[in-house]
Parts: structure tokens; C-alpha cells; sequence
């Protein structure tokens, strides 16, 4: 067996994953964090997995929540971020919170006890130096300067975002399509389109006049010292269009000029918001020019006064924000694989992906790749019908690739969520069609039955009816 070790770069909960699970594999790992030699803007102590935000890995139902299902399928594949945040819970309802000091401590304690683990307390300046023939970066959105100016110099001056502007991002199935109508702007075919590439939400004077109060009165998030405002034409946030004059928005991305409503030909809109297919299943939307630095429930609320988003669910709501990471569908391939350098592999939030369960569990994947590789295997990829394989194919090139806004990187950060695994028909219910709730439930059921077995299959676990016996 090859002894060269794996380097992971960065001890926050995707180094920490990826570093148990590629020791866990047999395989040497040095893991180097550079707290407390060097410090971040965010970080207290010098504990690895560090919480720096919420202490909450969000729901624990895995029958009909996709982050649920995420920590069921990270448990039976040996999580050592879900074992201590298991065992180091606190009360949250239907929620996995922790205590975050006992959660970093059981993490930094079992990594330090690996007997095939080496933590090195040292900041790494640049790209891994060529005899780190296995590497992970796992820097999240605070690596330091002198590494992301490598990054970026490997990956090219467009591949690496430093501000995430994020717009809302809608089910298509919640949309409602008696209301709203397929329709590019003057029907143009762009490349790879129909002329029919938009979704279309008309509005009347009286709701647009409501609509732009509601943004203006809308509470908003800050943004922390050490961001800045990172404000530039290019995104800028709704609200600050709206503070520029009440007509703004309908001469920018509200505008509804070169749109005739399928439903009402004969009516012109006032204004029109836009939403574009976000990913190749068809199944999201994002709402176009909709970043917002308006608070999550606000955004929730404001947006369903949008005609045709009176029910609408969100994937994932707006932001503006720093956070640091590379363009993947374009840089690695579907290991987590830097494709211009074969053996470098990144994970975390760095690849593109948001929330505690999300980053650790793409660093749980790549410690497991690389471990493979070194081990003298390929990588076997986890099934995109997993909760694991839907993130990763999100990441690796799920999305859909967008042309026609000049210098918007049509790749954005996302939570893992339903919109992301291939559809499945609801299960009818005694024969009858299941309506409303009940079919979202039922199919929420369906895709988490199928994920956790084509999981354990993919895992070598027995099925569940096999391990009862």
C-alpha cells in the first residue's frame, strides 16, 4: 500500500469530515489548520468544526425533509460530524441543534486520537506543492488571502466569487401556470432555447405600487464589519433598486416590455417578474434580478404577494453576502476533482454548496474519493438519486448555464433540497390521485424511501428489511 499521506487543508467541518473518513479508510491523513497561527474574522477559538454561525443542522426528518435525509445518510456512512453533533444535541424541537463548544471539543478529540491522523497548526500560503499528491482544500469562505489568490490564479480571474448574490430560487410545481405563461422577452431564441425559456408573472399598476413598498418597508440583514458593501450595478440588491425611484424595477428586471400575456393577450402587464430554469431536471426556477438582502421571512412574505407565487415554496432564499468559492461544474469533475490537476480535490462551502450538514457532507465524499484513489480504486459516485448524489451532481454540473446576463455567474450556492433529486411520481392512495399537501407529502416519502436504499446499496449495507432480519 501506498503510505503517502492525504492532505486536507482547513478544519472546519469539511476538512474534519473528509480527513475521519479517508483515516477511516486506512489511509494516513495530515489535516493543517492555520488557527490559532493565523485567525479569521469569524472564528473564536481554535477548535476544529468551529460553529460560527447557528448551532442548528436544521431538521432531522428524513422521511420528508432533504436535509434530514442528508444526516440519515451521512450517519450510515460513519459521519463523524453527525456522532458528535448526535451526541452532543440540545433541545430544538424537530431540529438537530448542539451545544457548539462540546460538538467542536468531541471533534477536535477524536481527530486528535485517530491514530492515523496528523493535525499541523500552520497556515498553507498557496496550492499544495506538487509531492501532496492527494490533497483536499476545505477553506470554506474565509481562506486566506495568500491561498485564495492561488485559487484563483489556477482556476482563472472569472472561476473564483468572492460576494455571493443570490437570487430566490422557486419549486416549479408550486408555481401557478393559470396565472403566470412561458415567454422569452420578443419570443428570442437564445442558445439552447425555445423563445418559451422564462416563467412570467404579470402585474397590475396596484400590485406593482404594493409590491415596491413592500421592499422598501421590508426589514434587512446587515452586513457584518469585516464584509463591507459589496454593492456594484451588476447585482444589486432589489430593495436598493427600489430606493433609486419607484419606477426602477420595471425598467430593469421587472420590465415587461416584449411580453404578451398567453392568458390575457389583450391586457398588458404593468410589470413582470421573470423566473429561469435553474437546474437540467427542470424542477427549479430562479427569480431573475431578484437578489435581496432582505431577512428570510420577509423574503417569504413579500414574494407571495407576487401574482402566480401566492403558494410558492422556495429552494432557497436571496442574499448578498461574502463567501468565497470556484465555479465547480466548470472546474472539477463529478469526484470533486480539480480537472486541470488530477489528485486536488476541494470540498465544503468552497465548492459551491451552503449549510453545516451540506459542507460536511462533500467533504465526507471527498476524503472518501481521494481514500479510494490512494487505496488504487476509483472513485465509486453515490447514486444521483441520494440526497449525497443530488448535491454532488448540483455542484459538478446539475445546474443550467446561463448567457444571457453579462457577467452573472449562472452558479450559485445552494442547501441540498427536493428540487435537486429526480422526480417520482406521488403513490396514489387507495387507488385515488392524491391533491395539494398530501401529494407533496407523499412524494417527499417516496424520494427519501428510494434515496436510503439506493444509499446503503451504494455503501455495501444491507437493506433495512435484510438488516430487521
Amino acid at each position: 500500500m501506498n503510505k503517502n499521506p492525504i492532505h486536507v487543508i482547513g478544519g472546519g467541518l469539511a476538512g474534519s469530515e473528509a480527513a475521519w473518513q479517508a483515516a477511516e479508510a486506512g489511509v494516513p491523513v495530515v489535516l493543517h489548520e492555520m488557527r490559532p497561527v493565523r485567525g479569521t474574522d469569524a472564528h473564536k477559538t481554535d477548535g476544529l468544526a468551529e460553529l460560527v454561525c447557528s448551532n442548528s443542522f436544521r431538521s432531522d426528518d428524513a422521511q420528508t425533509n432533504a436535509v434530514g435525509l442528508l444526516h440519515a445518510e451521512m450517519r450510515l456512512a460513519g459521519s463523524l460530524i453527525m456522532s458528535a453533533g448526535d451526541a452532543h444535541q440540545v433541545p430544538a424541537g424537530g431540529a438537530l441543534a448542539v451545544d457548539r463548544d462540546g460538538f467542536s471539543e468531541a471533534v477536535t478529540n477524536k481527530l486528535e486520537a485517530h491514530p492515523l491522523i496528523t493535525i499541523q497548526r500552520e497556515e498553507v500560503p498557496g496550492l499544495p506543492p506538487a509531492d501532496w499528491d492527494q490533497a483536499i482544500i476545505a477553506t470554506g469562505p474565509l481562506t486566506a488571502p495568500g491561498l485564495a489568490q492561488s485559487i484563483a490564479e489556477v482556476t482563472g480571474a472569472d472561476a473564483l466569487a468572492f460576494f455571493d448574490a443570490i437570487a430566490p430560487i422557486v419549486h416549479f410545481d408550486t408555481i401557478d401556470m393559470d396565472i403566470c405563461w412561458f415567454q422569452s422577452r420578443y419570443d428570442k431564441v437564445g442558445p439552447g432555447g425555445t423563445g418559451k425559456d422564462y416563467i412570467n408573472c404579470p402585474m397590475d399598476k396596484e400590485q406593482y405600487l404594493a409590491f415596491v413598498g413592500a421592499l422598501l418597508e421590508g426589514q434587512k440583514t446587515e452586513f457584518k464589519q469585516w464584509e463591507g458593501t459589496p454593492y456594484f450595478d451588476g447585482c444589486l440588491p432589489i430593495e436598493i433598486m427600489a430606493e433609486r425611484g419607484v419606477e426602477t424595477l420595471r425598467h430593469g428586471p421587472m420590465k415587461p416590455m416584449g411580453l404578451t400575456n398567453a392568458h390575457n393577450p389583450s391586457v398588458k402587464a404593468y410589470a413582470v417578474v421573470q423566473l429561469r430554469q435553474d437546474n437540467a431536471l427542470g424542477t427549479l426556477y430562479n427569480m431573475v434580478g431578484f437578489q435581496t438582502k432582505l431577512k428570510h421571512a420577509e423574503q417569504v412574505r413579500v414574494f407571495r404577494t407576487i401574482p402566480g407565487l401566492e403558494d410558492a415554496e422556495f429552494a432557497r432564499l436571496g442574499g448578498l453576502h461574502r463567501n468565497t468559492y470556484i465555479n465547480s461544474p466548470t472546474l472539477l469533475d463529478h469526484s470533486l476533482q480539480l480537472k486541470s490537476r488530477p489528485g486536488l480535490r476541494f470540498a465544503g462551502q468552497i465548492t459551491g454548496c451552503e449549510g453545516y450538514v451540506e459542507s460536511a457532507a462533500i467533504g465526507l465524499l471527498a476524503g472518501r474519493f481521494a481514500a479510494a484513489e490512494r487505496l488504487g480504486h476509483a472513485p465509486a459516485l453515490p447514486p444521483i438519486t441520494t440526497a449525497f448524489g443530488a448535491l454532488l451532481n448540483h455542484i459538478t454540473g446539475g445546474h443550467i448555464v446561463s448567457d444571457d446576463e453579462p457577467g452573472k455567474r449562472s452558479f450559485q450556492p445552494m442547501n441540498v433540497n427536493f428540487g435537486l433529486f429526480p422526480p417520482v411520481e406521488a403513490p396514489k392512495s387507495e387507488g385515488k390521485r392524491l391533491r395539494g399537501k398530501d401529494k407533496t407529502v407523499a412524494k417527499r416519502r417516496a424520494v427519501t424511501s428510494r434515496a436510503l436504499a439506493d444509499c446503503r446499496e451504494w455503501l455495501g449495507l444491507p437493506s433495512r428489511a435484510e438488516a430487521a432480519e
